[in-house]
This record gives structure tokens, sequence and C-alpha cells, in this order.
């Protein structure tokens, strides 16, 4: 396979990838949070409380408020870093519009409670934990769903100290505060209730979102004291393809020298490296540990902002330095 078709092959995987976590995005979203007016976070969640408050549809403020959006941002961001965007917001535009349709509703227009009557909280939970997957599916698969992720960005670009999870935030307290402006929503009471039900549902879809994310990334460490180290370094350099660090031990009650392995590997490959190791060496001793992050080539990148000025400023002076 060329490295062409490979390019379009991962490109056509994120866009299915994207599509399938919109779509669990929207039967949490309809199903769940919907039907017992649960509001959210982000420009979705902004448009469920207008539709609460107002009866306007809520795929029509969604789409309106992101296409300002992408027009603001279209010349800060550009097309490239928008395309997936772009192709998100018209998805689950329709998704959102297709799914209202088809689900039965209630009297007062909206769906009906799946869970059955006085099952708020509970509804929340089984809503946020959907779609926490879900927005973990699209940003694992360099999708974006818009909204207040865009102003995000926008605000990062030109002030890279301003992390984006400050901005979305900050964001979602504003989108979910609203409901106090709203007297749809009853009274001070009971508007503050839907607040603090709102700032529960961001806790645990962000809480959910996280453990998802992090979860692919858990890194592990791993010592290997064995009289066979290099047939171990070998099959995992291999079958693996992870680098080998071999350190020198000296044993204290044997007084002899000893070769100890450190490898770097995922969480999710432990099973085949504990297999590789028992196979050739079963009285190996290993010692695995977790590792907070792993940062470099086959990892994850160091995601830090340094000015190119302070780079330049450094190498001129290592280069003045004498050999």
């Amino acid at each position: 396979m060329t490295i062409d078709h490979k390019i379009i092959l991962n490109e056509a995987k994120d866009y299915f990838f994207i599509a399938f976590g919109l779509f669990l995005y929207t039967i949490a979203f309809t199903v769940f949070l919907m039907p017992y007016q649960i509001v959210a976070g982000g420009v979705t969640g902004l448009s469920a409380i207008i539709y609460y408050a107002t009866g306007f549809h809520l795929e029509n403020t969604y789409i309106i408020i992101n296409g300002i959006l992408l027009v603001v941002a279209l010349k800060i961001l550009g097309w490239r870093f928008l395309m997936k965007t772009i192709f998100a917001i018209f998805t689950l535009y329709f998704m959102l519009k297709f799914a209202q349709d088809i689900i039965p509703k209630q009297e007062n227009g909206l769906p009906f409670k799946l869970m059955g009557e006085g099952q708020d909280f509970m509804s929340m939970i089984i809503g946020c934990v959907l779609t926490g997957i879900a927005l973990a599916t699209v940003f694992m698969n360099n999708g974006s769903t818009g909204g207040t992720d865009i102003i995000a960005a926008s605000v990062n670009k030109f002030h890279p100290n301003v992390s984006l999870g400050n901005v979305l935030i900050a964001a979602d307290f504003c989108i979910i505060g609203s409901c106090m402006f709203f007297p749809q929503f009853g009274t001070y009471l009971e508007r503050a209730h839907k607040v603090m039900f709102g700032f529960c549902v961001m806790a645990m879809e962000n809480y959910t979102l996280d453990y998802i994310m992090n979860a692919r990334r858990q890194s592990v460490q791993f010592l290997i004291f064995t009289r066979k180290w290099q047939e171990i370094a070998n099959a995992i350099g291999t079958e693996t393809h992870h680098g080998v660090t071999i350190l020198d031990g000296h044993g204290w009650y044997t007084g002899k020298e000893v070769k100890v392995l450190c490898i770097l590997a995922r969480k999710n490959e432990s099973i085949n490296m504990f297999r590789l190791i028992k196979m050739i060496d079963p009285q190996a001793f290993v010692s695995q540990s977790a590792v907070i992050g792993v940062y470099g080539e086959g990892f994850e990148e160091m995601r830090v902002k340094i000015k190119q000025q302070k780079i330049a400023d450094e190498n001129s002076i290592r280069d003045e330095q004498p050999a």
C-alpha cells in the first residue's frame, strides 16, 4: 500500500469514527437529556436552553451559531483546520433533526421519557457517560464538534498561555449559568436547580471524556532482570518494535553483574510483553510500573509553546561557546 493510499485510508477512518461518535452523541442528547430538559455546555447546550425556553428548534439554533463562528474562525484558523469541524457540524445538525423527527413526543413536544417520570438524575448519569464517550471518540479521531471548540482554538492561537480547557470551562459556565435569565424556567429556585444539574452534567461529561482519552494514552515501564536478556531484547525489538535500554546492575546478594532491560510501552501492550518474556525466560524477574507521561518518538508529543526567538538565542549562545 502506497503512502497516498494510507493517508486516504486514515482520513476515511477518521471521518467514519467522527460520524459514529456524533451518532452516539445524538442518541444520548435526544433520548436521555432533552426529555428531562437537562441543560449542558457547548453550543448544543445553549441551543437546548433556547429550545426549552422559546420552542425554537434546537438544530436550527445550533447551525446558526456555528455558522457565525465558522465565518469568524475561517480567517483565523484556516480551511485545513476546520474541514473536519465543518463535517461534524453539518453531520450533527442532520442527525439531531432526524432523531427529533422519529422519536415519539410528549405532550409538550419534547422526546418521550425513556427512563420514566422522576428519573432525571439517572437519565443525566447515562446521558453524560454516553456524551463523554461520544466526544472522546470524535476527539481521538482528530475531529471537533465546533462551537466553543472554535472559540477556544481561536483564543489559544493569539494567547498560547491560555489553555483550551480553561476557555471551554469558562464558556460552559456562562452557557449553563444563562438559565438564570430565562423566566420560562420558573422561579429563581427552580432556575438554580437547573443550573446545578447543568454543572453536574459538565463535571460528569468531562470526567468521562478525560478517562477515555487518558486510558488510551496510559503508558507503563518494564524493568526486566533476566539471564536471557539478549534473546528478550531481540524479541521485544522485532515483535513489538519498541526500543530497549540495557542497564548495568550489580546483585547485592549474589555479588554478580546483571543486565536489566528497561522498556516503555502502552498499557494495552502489557499482555503481549509478558507473553514474550515468559516464552523466553519463565524465571525472569519483571517489574511493571505506571508512568504519568511518556513524550517523544512513538508516544505523545510535548505540547508546550516555545518562543522561536528564545530558541534562536540559545542556539547562538551554543555556537559561540568554544569546542
